[in-house]
């Protein structure tokens, strides 16, 4: 048992140097994390897209919904004629940008071997956001199908993005 500061210091393993000079590598390794990301997110954007295709081509989703999102930031008024496709971008680079250093900064504390397993919880957890945000009044078996769709669509987002970071998180200097 350790009983002073002191003790614990002497117990841990750490090579510090004293007046060393900051290690810029680590900024290169922060920025190349930053693009395993965006990589990331991208690929499980797309994956997510392809649902969503699948359930609008049923009738149990509107890309119609994505011009909401341009509406809050109130570039339907810029771009009016395609609001749903801003809105869709917007979508785009937060699956880019935001949900992967979500994922980063909480993969490791979530269930699974690997990081893809790990994405299968994170995708039904922002799953239940985009349910409550995308549904436009769906009702029936279009309301069904708008909901099992849009899960699975999410847990491929989140497989995917996993997937990527185990794939492209292996290197030495990563801080995934």
């Amino acid at each position: 048992m350790v009983d002073s500061p002191s003790e614990l210091a002497a117990d841990v393993d750490v090579d510090v140097e004293e007046g060393a000079e900051p290690d810029f590598d680590h900024l290169a390794g922060i920025v190349t994390d930053g693009l395993i990301g965006a990589v990331g997110g991208l690929v499980g954007t797309a994956a997510l897209t392809v649902g969503l295709f699948v359930a609008s081509t049923v009738g149990a989703f509107e890309f119609e919904a994505f011009s909401e999102i341009a509406q809050i930031v109130a570039l339907d008024v810029v771009f009016p004629a395609n609001a749903p496709a801003v809105g869709f971008l917007m979508f785009l680079a937060g699956g880019m940008i935001t949900w992967p250093l979500l994922f980063a900064a909480t993969g490791a504390y979530l269930p699974g071997r690997t990081y893809a397993l790990k994405g299968l919880p994170y995708g039904a957890v922002l799953w239940t956001g985009f349910a409550m945000a995308f549904y436009t009044s769906q009702s029936g078996i279009a309301l069904v199908l708008y909901l099992v769709l849009t899960f699975v669509a999410h847990l491929a987002y989140g497989f995917t993005l996993g997937a990527v970071f185990d794939y492209l998180g292996n290197r030495p200097e990563t801080l995934v």
